[in-house]
């Protein structure tokens, strides 16, 4: 865990409280590694022979990150709350075409048929509610018109900006829709002719059966976007630590990375569930680590969702539901100076310092103050009085 003392983006009392404890943990660690408790004088390190040369890392100047790492899993993105979209027949008749599982269908091919006639898949919010011809009007007219200018089937200049009437235009689209897929051109979409969706659509399952009885109202298939995401439940207590545009580092299944960026930060705490249950909504402030006990073994810590779109998508493969590490950097210090974390000393009356070492050999301890702590470097950001760049510092033996 990396952690940042009191630089929390919006982090509260709480948060700092918890960021030094983390950090004091770290700095025990880098003790036991080696480090030494220096009392008033104290000028070498614990078992080292004055005549041998201590062993020595330079003061650096440069950019620290902190980051946090975080199990996820790679899949396919589909609504923005994880749900995945649900295609809904309103024809009635014989389902006589199905796709399969992991097919992917794209805006104005056919989705699957009833009676042997084409159900067309178009992009948009508005689910298909009633026939659409001319003389109609509404968000669902104009997210047609929308489609039918994507598709080629009618030109910006007549549809563009999207209308949300149906004139002579879209009629005149529409019939040459009708015909690229294989439908009587008659100008006029039925209710059960196209179903509206916001992406292409990737099959996930199928609750349709090849033969059986087609009814408005049932859900045909349920499916994800083609877009690559990975899903992370994050610690609440880490939600103030990211942000939307906040750059990652995917680490795959096969222990290659590629890049990522937040694209978005869940607001309400979850719990997990317990057994035979779904997820609750903590009903407490974000941070709090307040989930009852859900059973032997069970994490109690309220979570938030986090998605992460891949910047190169191709670099993900095909993987679906696969388990991945991402390496979210929470803050950045510019032209910092830092310290092996094994170089501090913790002061007998509190506080931390840094044995330098001098001209002759010759060593002092100056008191600094802690900054960002970069676990990936090995390195802590520290200010002291006189301490500078180049400086050589005691640190253990490898």
């Amino acid at each position: 865990m990396f952690e940042l003392l009191g630089r929390r983006r919006g982090a509260g009392g709480e948060m700092r409280r918890r960021t030094w404890l983390l950090a004091g943990t770290a700095v025990v660690a880098a003790a036991t590694a080696g480090a030494w408790i220096a009392g008033p004088g104290a000028k070498q390190a614990a078992g080292a022979s004055p005549s041998s040369p201590p062993n020595t890392a330079t003061v650096t100047r440069g950019d620290l990150a902190a980051a946090v790492s975080v199990a996820g899993t790679l899949t396919f993105a589909a609504r923005s709350d994880g749900s995945p979209y649900t295609a809904i027949n309103q024809a009635s008749g014989v389902y006589t075409d199905l796709p399969s599982a992991g097919q992917e269908i794209a805006q104005g091919q056919v989705l699957y048929r009833v009676n042997d006639s084409p159900v067309v898949l178009l992009h948009g919010s508005t689910p298909a509610y009633r026939t659409l011809s001319a003389g109609a009007t509404g968000a669902d007219v104009s997210e047609l018109n929308a489609d039918l200018v994507a598709l080629g089937d009618a030109t910006t200049a007549q549809l563009s900006p999207a209308p949300e009437s149906f004139g002579s235009a879209t009629t005149a689209a529409v019939e040459k829709l009708q015909a690229a897929v294989g439908e009587t051109p008659t100008g006029t979409l039925a209710l059960g002719q196209v179903v509206f969706e916001p992406a292409t659509l990737r099959v996930t399952s199928l609750s349709a059966q090849l033969g059986g009885s087609a009814q408005p109202g049932q859900v045909v298939m349920q499916a994800t976007s083609t877009n690559r995401q990975v899903q992370v439940d994050l610690n609440a207590s880490q939600q103030t630590d990211v942000a939307v545009g906040d750059k990652v580092t995917i680490t795959l299944p096969d222990n290659r990375t590629t890049p990522g960026v937040i694209s978005s930060v869940g607001t309400v705490a979850t719990c997990p569930p317990s057994s035979g249950s779904g997820p609750t909504t903590s009903p407490t402030p974000l941070g709090a680590d307040n989930c009852s006990s859900t059973g032997p073994g069970s994490n109690s810590t309220p979570t938030v969702a986090v998605a992460v779109t891949p910047s190169d998508p191709a670099a993900t493969g095909t993987w679906d539901q696969a388990p991945v590490e991402v390496g979210i950097t929470t803050a950045r210090v510019p032209d910092a100076l830092a310290v092996p974390v094994t170089a501090l000393l913790a002061q007998t009356g509190g506080g931390y310092s840094v044995e330098v070492v001098g001209p002759g050999g010759i060593s002092h301890l100056v008191a600094v103050s802690l900054g960002l702590f970069d676990d990936s470097a090995g390195l802590v950001q520290v200010n002291g009085p006189g301490l500078a760049a180049g400086q050589k510092v005691v640190v253990p033996a490898p």
